[in-house]
């Protein structure tokens, strides 16, 4: 980890000219540059089509376990896969034959088995933990759901709410837990130094936009002396964070179904987290200094969000820049304008960020990559 700090082609081909070179539309033997750039964007577009399909069995294989049953199996036919998984033969094969063409899945004509390569399984199935790709590509057929809503608001403007994407909160924290599960307690919280330390001896802990509550349960396990408290306008993902504290047996977590934005806490926590949960706020300014002002005068703020620059010609460098700016559009800041708030967007950016949690009251604001998880970016903020 590193630190920084912050505040069809045409059918009449153009003659080539003597050196062999393509006229151009001139006849002075450029070549025809906006011919070449277009069919360079059709063959792109093309494979992004191809990659959308792939995405999408990828994300219905991850939710129907068959890379985990494919892991687990020698060269086997389309029948002894479906069995194994107990799912239906014809869709399996049909599954099967778009992962063997993307090259995914192993294919053997001769014998027509199909194998998942164990390298191949190390970012695909649920034992990759952090590494799983799988998981990620879920979002594509949630976003493509609110197609139709997400054009309206597009024409009339407004935005979209929480309760018109059935599936964000279960696809949410699986994707967060993989990352907690392997390095909250022993990677994330040591980003404060001193903090573990505190968290054995026992203090207060508040985590906003909690959502399913798995971080909660996780530190709240870890660190039984001290007290956590987590909040959410979800009510389904309270009721949810509540049944798991129930099933883990933790007695120093408690979660309450609260608009952060409303936050009247004073002074009452030595430790404040948010785990992606700012930029998607209706009024994350207003959130931010109402963290502030929930924060003894020790304590401290380690905010998670998105990894980006607050600057667009900067994430065009970034492999998953568009999708940053997609998944906004159809589901960030869609919701926050829903609610009649800001907008603020998926990739409101580092540098944003940070100046705002500078107008919220934090003097010391540091930076912080975190290897395992590298679409966000840590925020370690004190009064």
């Amino acid at each position: 980890m590193t630190t920084e700090t912050t505040t069809s082609a045409a059918t009449d081909a153009p003659t080539p000219d003597a050196a062999g070179t393509p006229a151009g539309p001139g006849g002075d033997g450029a070549p025809d540059a906006a011919a070449a750039e277009s069919a360079a964007l059709s063959a792109r577009y093309l494979d992004i089509l191809n990659s959308s399909a792939i995405a999408l069995l990828t994300s219905i294989g991850h939710r129907a376990g068959l890379f985990e049953v494919l892991s687990g199996l020698p060269p086997a036919d389309s029948g002894q896969i479906a069995d194994a998984a107990g799912l239906d033969e014809r869709y399996v094969r049909e599954w099967l034959g778009g992962m063997a063409t993307a090259g995914v899945v192993h294919y053997e004509p001769e014998s027509t088995r199909y194998h998942l390569p164990a390298s191949h399984a190390a970012v695909l199935t649920r034992a990759a933990g952090p590494d799983n790709l799988a998981q990620l590509m879920q979002y594509i057929p949630l976003l493509g759901s609110v197609e139709e809503r997400v054009l309206h608001c597009l024409r009339h403007g407004g935005g979209l709410e929480y309760a018109e994407y059935p599936g964000f909160h279960r696809i949410m924290a699986e994707e967060s837990a993989t990352v907690n599960d392997a390095v909250l307690v022993d990677g994330i919280l040591p980003l404060v130094p001193g903090l573990p330390e505190r968290l054995a001896a026992g203090i207060d802990v508040l985590d906003v936009g909690c959502g399913s509550g798995h971080a909660v349960n996780l530190m709240a396990r870890a660190f039984p002396a001290s007290r956590f408290t987590g909040y959410d306008f979800s009510a389904q993902g309270i009721a949810a964070a509540r049944a798991e504290a129930e099933a883990w047996d933790v007695s120093n977590a408690r979660f309450e179904v609260v608009d952060v934005a409303s936050l009247d806490d004073v002074a009452e926590f030595d430790l404040v987290t948010a785990f992606d949960a700012v930029h998607d706020q209706a009024h994350p300014g207003r959130v931010l200094a109402n963290i502030r002002s929930a924060l003894r005068g020790d304590g401290v703020f380690l905010m998670v969000d998105i990894d980006a620059s607050s600057n667009l010609e900067d994430n065009a460098a970034v492999p998953w820049g568009s999708y940053l700016y997609a998944i906004s559009m159809f589901h960030c800041m869609s919701v926050s304008l829903g609610l009649g708030g800001d907008g603020l967007g998926t990739a409101w950016g580092r540098q944003l960020a940070g100046r705002m949690l500078g107008e919220a009251g934090f003097g010391s604001v540091e930076i912080v990559d975190v290897e395992a998880d590298p679409f966000n970016v840590y925020f370690v903020a004190r009064p």
